[in-house]
């Protein structure tokens, strides 16, 4: 393709895991508005986020809330403030609500010991109906855990996991502060099996210090040789004014657009050609896998850790920095951790800021998250859903069709990306985002 198409195509966007951003968040939503917010709350499944913000080491790359810690009273002391939040969130909701779905996220769920663990479970188990069929999935750093920590996490009930590879090759590894083998990875995914985990995802990154075209497809290969069940390939998002520590990756060893592009085709290529089916913009699932399920009927979703089957219409954000869903919008915990534990200390809902949804966000919001999905919307469907309130997409729509490189079509009802266009289907996405340029946010390359 073109490399000034791409580099046009490339101007940094939100990466749309929720509409309005997290930046668009503000502090007019407070702990009184989420109090009612979850008081109203009386129906469907619920999905909990559990964010445990600790990590052995600080890798360079990393666009997560997380700190390095060397001992374990820190770890501790939060674990006390997110068991007592449990429990405060629980209050306010009506009795009985069932938990679908549970992400472990940070960070590296994987530093809690399993006594530590086994008490966390029983606070969820306490405050929740935990349904037999809830999907637990815990992300993993194959170079901090051990064979007693995963079989723990089986016992808590973990039926998913995501393991971190991003990189084999030792030059980017050094560059990103990670040093991880192919046999301790391939050790741990075997452990996995073991115990019986019945879905196991890869994550990948491309975009990183040093790597190119070869690397990522030696890397690929290697992921490719642990049969795993879904990989996740992720440009890297260089953004050092949000990660202070970013600023330690040279941005000369950087891809360019062009290069990132080349990048991110080769490897979807090489994953589509071991029989993958790609969903969305960065995932791929075994055809029987229920993402590609979801995928091919349509019903795929997306919220803040990517792509998900969780259908879940509110999404419980626990723990320092966590961004909840609800349907009348969002929140997100205070960030500092010390601030966190203060304000649990004080029973106090530790809300930082929000955001609350008129009807015409939540209009566009589906509509973002449908092209994000599915590459496509119907306006009709818009219409019957959301009433008048759809009326400014319906005319975004219209005046994003008239796009003379050919990557979307529009015929009065469906507004579609072509399989050209699918590649920059974030900076498409963008042209429906109506808070894009206020404020002062900065975003990642959209490729």
């Amino acid at each position: 393709m073109n490399a000034d198409l791409i580099a046009r195509y490339s101007a940094p966007v939100p990466r749309y895991t929720s509409y309005p951003t997290a930046p668009h968040f503000h502090t007019g939503v407070d702990e009184t508005d989420y109090r009612r917010w979850l008081e109203e709350n009386s129906q469907g499944l619920l999905s909990l986020y559990v964010h445990i913000p600790f990590c052995d080491r600080l890798c360079f790359y990393c666009g997560c809330h997380t700190k390095q810690v060397r001992r374990y009273d820190p770890i501790a002391t939060y674990l006390d403030a997110l068991n007592s939040e449990i429990g405060l969130v629980a209050k306010y909701l009506p009795a009985g609500r069932k938990v679908a779905a549970i992400h472990f996220g940070g960070g590296s769920p994987t530093i809690v010991n399993p006594s530590d663990l086994m008490g966390l479970r029983q606070t969820l188990a306490a405050n929740f109906e935990i349904v037999e069929t809830c999907e637990i999935s815990v992300e993993i750093d194959p170079t901090h855990v051990d064979a007693e920590k995963l079989r723990a996490w089986r016992q808590f009930g973990m039926t998913r996991a995501s393991v971190g590879v991003q990189d084999f090759e030792p030059i980017v590894q050094a560059a990103i502060n990670r040093p991880q083998s192919f046999g301790e990875t391939a050790g741990v995914v075997n452990v996995l099996r073991d115990l019986g985990i019945g879905s196991i995802n890869l994550d990948i990154v491309y975009g990183l210090p040093h790597q190119d075209r070869e690397m990522l497809l030696r890397t690929i290969d290697l992921s490719l040789s642990m049969n795993p069940d879904r990989i996740a390939m992720f440009g890297y998002a260089h953004v050092p004014w949000v990660k202070k520590h970013q600023s330690l990756i040279d941005t000369a060893t950087l891809a360019g657009p062009a290069d990132r592009f080349a990048m991110a085709k080769a490897g979807a290529e090489a994953i589509v050609g071991a029989g993958y089916q790609p969903v969305g913009i960065d995932h791929f699932a075994r055809p029987d896998d229920s993402m590609a399920r979801k995928f091919r009927d349509g019903a795929l979703r997306r919220n803040f850790q990517g792509y998900t089957t969780d259908g879940a219409e509110t999404l419980i954000g626990l723990g320092a920095s966590s961004i909840g869903r609800l349907p009348q919008g969002y929140t997100q915990n205070i960030v500092a951790t010390g601030q966190y534990c203060q304000a649990i200390s004080e029973g106090r809902l530790p809300i930082a800021r929000g955001f609350a949804l008129s009807d015409a966000d939540r209009a566009t919001a589906s509509a973002i998250e449908e092209l994000m999905c599915n590459y496509a919307f119907s306006v009709g469907d818009l219409r019957a859903r959301f009433g008048q309130a759809a009326d400014e997409v319906c005319n975004d729509a219209l005046h994003a069709s008239f796009n003379e490189d050919g990557f979307v079509s529009f015929d009065g009802d469906t507004f579609a990306i072509t399989p050209q266009g699918r590649p920059f289907v974030r900076t498409i996405a963008a042209k429906f985002d109506h808070y894009l340029n206020q404020g002062k946010a900065k975003h990642s390359s959209a490729i």
